[in-house]
Parts: structure tokens; C-alpha cells; sequence
């Protein structure tokens, strides 16, 4: 039985990695045999990709950027998130393809034509199950973020775009996207995730 992969987008401050993290252990309790892995780095070439990436102090062209993270989508799905799906494993991805268009069309300004071509080829048609959108206004992404590399010096009226592309997208795929506020506490968006995904699963499964 082939298993469901679910992708967590959204700015970055919004909890994605503690969400997964939380939500992988409700999984498991209910009987769930999940993977969690991000982009970029869910694998060796992608970490080192990521490195490259966030830590140069030179400036990266958009293109150069959009190249940079199709190579790693490519080697992620091919070498992590098929094989667990063909295993029948719940892949939990913070980041997927959506952060794409989000950042590179949205916050780059770059044509949607182009990105949604390296896309396709980056990931042979693969699309996440159900996208989790966790939603958080800019000012309070910015001031729960931590300068730590280049992505975090943009303005906010990038982050503005950002945002703003990641809610057109989860218009146009309602089917696909959940979209869930990010400004309450740990536990209380725990809580309503687990709810969301479980009641995904079992539906999907027929539990």
C-alpha cells in the first residue's frame, strides 16, 4: 500500500519543524509509520546544497537560487520521498514545491512559467497528498525569527509576497491545502494538526 506524503509550508518563524515533530509522535501513538525530512536538506547532497546555499556571503542570483533547490528536490524525491511512499511510510516534509512559487515567484519575482517547469522536472509530477499551511502575519514571522543566514536579511514587504502567494495557492487547491493559523500556542495548533491528518489518513485508508 503506497503511503501519503504530506507537505508544511510557510514562512519561516511559523513552527513548521516543531509541528512535524510533535505531529510525527501523534502519528506513531496511532499507528502511523512516518518519515520526517525538509527542503533543502532532506538528503547528504541536500544538506550540502543547503550549506552552500545559506552561508555564502556572495550574492545569489535568482536563477542561480532556483537551480539550486530544484537539484535538491530532484535528489530528494528520487532517493528519499518515493522509496518511503513505495514503503508505505507517511513522508512529513517541511517544504516541498510550494515554497518554490511561494519564495521564487511570489518573493523573486520570477516567472511562474519557469519555476513551474523545474518544478515538473524536479519532481517528475510528484505532489503532495495534503499541504498544511501554516499561516503567520510578517511582523510576527519577523520578530520570532533569528538572523542566522542571507534568507533572513529580506525586507518585509518580500516576506509580504511570500505570504501572500502561499494563500493564493491554497485557494486555487482547497482539496490539497489546509490552511491553519499559526499564531496559537504549541499545543493548541498541535492538536488541531493531529486532528486535521488523522482524520486525513483514516478517510484515506478507510480506518
Amino acid at each position: 500500500m503506497r503511503g501519503s506524503f504530506i507537505s508544511f509550508e510557510g514562512l519561516d518563524g511559523s513552527g513548521k519543524s516543531t509541528q512535524i515533530r510533535l505531529l510525527s509522535i501523534g502519528l506513531r501513538e496511532a499507528g502511523f509509520d512516518c518519515i520526517e525530512t525538509r527542503e533543502p536538506g532532506g538528503t547528504s547532497l541536500g544538506r550540502l546544497l543547503r550549506s552552500a546555499f545559506l552561508e555564502t556571503k556572495e550574492t545569489v542570483s535568482p536563477i542561480a537560487e532556483l537551480l539550486l533547490f530544484s537539484a535538491d528536490r530532484a535528489q530528494h524525491v528520487n532517493m528519499l520521498i518515493k522509496p518511503s511512499l513505495e514503503q508505505g511510510k507517511i513522508v512529513l516534509s517541511d517544504r516541498f514545491a510550494d515554497s518554490t512559487i511561494a519564495y521564487q515567484c511570489g518573493g523573486r519575482e520570477l516567472k511562474r512559467e519557469t519555476v513551474d517547469y523545474l518544478i515538473k522536472i524536479a519532481t517528475d509530477g510528484l505532489k503532495p497528498d495534503l499541504t498544511i499551511l501554516l499561516d503567520l502575519p510578517v511582523e510576527e514571522a519577523l520578530r520570532r525569527k533569528n538572523a542566522e543566514n542571507r534568507m533572513d536579511s529580506e525586507n518585509a514587504e518580500f516576506y509580504e509576497r511570500v505570504r501572500q502567494t502561499y494563500l493564493k495557492i491554497a485557494k486555487e487547491e482547497p482539496e490539497r491545502f489546509r490552511v491553519v493559523s499559526a499564531t496559537g500556542s504549541v499545543e493548541q495548533i498541535n492538536q488541531k494538526l493531529l486532528s486535521i491528518v488523522l482524520d486525513f489518513l483514516r478517510s484515506r485508508y478507510e480506518f
